[in-house]
Formats: C-alpha cells, structure tokens, sequence
C-alpha cells in the first residue's frame, strides 16, 4: 500500500526544502523527493544553489578576495607578505566543506521537522496524487513542485565541464587557466569572472546585449563596468557569438559590435546565458499539468497550477530565478495549503551580485521610473565620504534612493559598494511598510557604520545629505 502524505514537495532545492520545513511546522505530514547526488554516503541536498550555485561560489568568491587582498591590498595596511603561494587545491577542497555542512544542514532540518525524505527522480504517476520515486508509490493531498532549473547551453557547444563550463564546472577549475573566456555578462558570468581574474586568469567576457548590466541602475551599470574594467576584467557588450571550437583550447568566433569578426582563443570557456526550468520527467503531459513551450509550468499569482492542490515555485515559474524567492514562494505555498493569506510582492524582491564592488539592488530603477512618465527624485551617497568606508579601505560605488516626488515613497534603492548585499536589506525592510526615503534620514544609524551611508543617500532625496 501507498504511504500517504499531506504534502509531498518534489525538490529539495531552496524552495523545496524549506516548503517541507514550513508545511511541517504547520502540522502536515510531509515527505520531500530529491535526486541529489550522495556525499560520503548521504545525499547532498539543498538543490543547485547549495551544490553548484549561491553557496560554493560564495566560499570561492571570498577566499579569492583574500587571495586578492594578500597580494595587493594589504600592503596599504602595513601589512607585508613575502612569497605568496595559491593553494587552488585547498580552496576548492575548503568550498567543498562549505557546501557539506549546508547539505548536512537540510538533512538535519528534515529529521528535526520529522519530514521524510526519498531519494531518487519524482514523477506524477496516473494521477496528480500519485507520485513515483525509485520504485515506490507515494499519495498526496498537495504536490509541491519545485525542481529548479539548469544552464542554458549555446547551439553547438554542449556542456563538457572540461572545456566548455556551465556553473558546475566553472566551481571546480582543477588549475588557474591563463585565458578565460565567459559567455553572459550576467550574474553568474561576472561572480565566476571576477573569482578566476583575482586568482591569475586573463578573462575576457563576451555580452550579447547591448549595454552592460541592463536589468541594473543604469547609474551602477556604468561605475560597475568603469570598475570591473580597472580591475582587469575585458567585457564586450553587443557581440554576437557565432562558431565555437573546442579542441586542446576553445576557440569563438564572433561578431563585435562595430560589425568587426574576432576570435576569442581562450583555455576554459563558461558559458553563462541564463537557466532553463528543469521540467523533464516529471510527466507533465501524462496528468495533464499546462507547461508552456520554455517549459514553465503555468501558475496564478498564488502558485497554484491548472491540476487541483499541485502547486509549483521557483525556477519553474514565471518571476526571477532566485533562491530567495523560491523559499518566499515555499513558504507561502505551504501557508495557503492550511488557509492562511501570505504575501509576496516581486517588486521588494533583492538582486545582489556578489562581486568586488557589490551590486546590490530592490525596486525600480530610474530608467524604469523615466518610461512609465514617474514623478520622482533622486538622492546618491557615495562611499568614499563614509568614514567606514574609508577605514577598511573600500570606497568604492554609491548608495542611491529612488522616491516619489509627492508622497516621498522608496521606489527603488541602488548600492554599488562594499557590503551591498546586506546593506539593501534595510532598503527591503523600508519598502515592504510603504516607508519613504525621510523614513530613512530621520532614523539613528551607528557610527561610524557603512549603513550610514543608506541615511545619507536617503536625506539626499530632499537635498538634506549631511556628509556630502
């Protein structure tokens, strides 16, 4: 007989795992299905980001950065360093660690939730409630998607993750390539860029669009690239890429924007355009579930799908391919499955790239403001006049608010700077109340604190910036 649950999430991604914890906190027999490879006998939960995305390059990111610092930076410190080795051995054997006690982590959040857990490939059986894992039959009142995504390859050049690297090969270069190339300048293109430049690497990024980091402030796109460009990273916007040739190196041809034909010869090449939902197998089409022809998977605005009680967050749905909207999302399914009334707004969603100066943004963006005729104003702070900024010996980019002119409402908020990813969380916190940017300016911030600098470019909206 079929064990029977209340809820079975299929995924063990961010919003997979954490639609089990929160269904499970809420009283719900749960049960989770994740392929996930095993690790030292245990499987490695937690999905793409956990594995071979958010958390692996993040421990690269930072022990690169230290590597960058100790041969450069700390020298302006008084700090002197003879004979500096690279380890890549022991940096990758560290992110490997990191990412071990992450998936440990899920596995002990699932026993202590009493959430029960198969291992293999889920898929729809005969019925939407029927489910089928390595040879068992599952029943569940709810389904909860959440299969995530996987990267995106150019026609012609598949994935090798010798020559040719999506992001799982790009975590795990065995030896520093003396020329990289990246396809997409991107979230992902530009964090693995930046990891593989600070390290030794010549890397060149190729960018279809036409303007660099165009989903960004266009304010921050062009300090970030007068950046990025000072540091060494090549980026060359508006190409289109044609034949590529992978060989002993990899060789692409390609189109650059004044109409001229180049060729890239490169050692590595990650190619880094985007991610496609991972909806293979689960036999969408046997029980009927509408899936377009990306293979999205259909939903309202709640997450519910077109089959009664199977729901589906993240990457498989329409909104940005965010960890931390998959867990928003996870959660909220979990609460509508027992009657509650959650809410998500996309617009207070964060963007953070996790690069050396960091991009972190929420809300619209001025470009944005000017094509929908918005009445608004406008408040920057840079960072080289906050005195934090100046002790740790980082000054680089600028906070800037984005408030309507009438009501003084936040709109959007922009950081390019250090420790951008947790300083737009207040800018988050502001918007989710309706606050305005004087909400900001009137508040009493630690000194002397980077966060200062989100006051200052908030009482710049009405020109009341103390320090600038």
């Amino acid at each position: 007989m079929a064990d029977t649950f209340d809820v079975v999430v299929i995924g063990g991604g961010p919003g997979g795992y954490v639609a089990a914890i929160r269904a499970a906190q809420l009283g719900l027999k749960t049960a989770c299905i994740d392929e996930a490879k095993v690790s030292d006998g245990k499987p490695a939960l937690g999905g793409t980001c956990t594995n071979v995305g958010c958390i692996p390059s993040k421990a690269l990111l930072q022990s690169s950065e230290y590597y960058e610092h100790a041969g450069h930076g700390f020298a302006d410190h008084g700090i002197k360093v003879k004979g500096l080795d690279l380890d890549l051995s022991t940096m990758l054997k560290r992110k490997e660690k990191v990412v071990k006690s992450s998936n440990d982590g899920v596995l002990y959040l699932f026993k202590k939730n009493k959430i029960q857990f198969f291992h293999g490939r889920g898929s729809f059986g005969k019925s939407p409630n029927e489910l089928l894992v390595g040879g068992q039959t599952l029943q569940a009142k709810h389904v909860i998607i959440a299969t995530g995504s996987n990267p995106r390859a150019l026609p012609g050049a598949d994935f090798d993750e010798k020559l040719i690297l999506s992001n799982t090969g790009a975590l795990a270069i065995p030896d520093v390539p003396k020329r990289l190339g990246v396809i997409g300048a991107g979230v992902i293109g530009l964090e693995m860029g930046s990891v593989w430049r600070r390290l030794g690497a010549d890397v060149t990024i190729l960018e279809a669009l036409p303007a660099f980091l165009g989903a960004a402030d266009e304010a921050v796109s062009k300090e970030a690239a007068k950046i990025f460009s000072k540091q060494g990273l090549k980026i060359e916007v508006g190409v289109k890429v044609g034949r590529i040739e992978a060989r002993k190196t990899v060789k692409v041809q390609y189109t650059a924007a004044d109409n001229s034909s180049k060729t890239l010869d490169v050692d590595k090449l990650i190619v880094s355009i985007g991610r496609v939902p991972n909806t293979e197998g689960l036999n969408a089409a046997g029980v009927g579930l509408k899936v377009d022809d990306r293979g999205f998977i259909a939903v309202d605005g709640e997450c519910r799908t077109n089959l009664p009680n199977v729901w589906a967050i993240g990457d498989v749905v329409r909104g940005p391919m965010l960890a931390h909207k998959a867990e928003e999302e996870g959660v909220a399914v979990a609460e509508r499955i027992v009657g509650q009334k959650p809410h998500i707004d996309f617009n207070t969603v964060p963007w953070v790239i996790y690069t050396a100066p960091e991009i972190a943004w929420v809300g619209e963006t001025e470009q944005q403001l000017k094509a929908r005729g918005a009445d608004y104003r406008a408040g920057s702070f840079p960072f080289m006049a906050n005195a934090r900024a100046r002790a740790i010996g980082d000054t680089s980019g600028f906070v800037k608010f984005l408030a309507d002119a009438k009501t003084d409402q936040i709109l959007g908020v922009h950081i390019i700077g250090p420790f951008a990813g947790e300083l737009i969380a207040e800018a988050v916190v502001a918007m989710e109340f309706r606050g305005s940017s004087e909400d900001i300016g009137m508040i009493c911030h630690a000194h002397p604190s980077l966060s200062e600098a989100m006051k200052d470019a908030a009482l710049a909206v009405d020109k009341r910036s103390i320090n600038f």
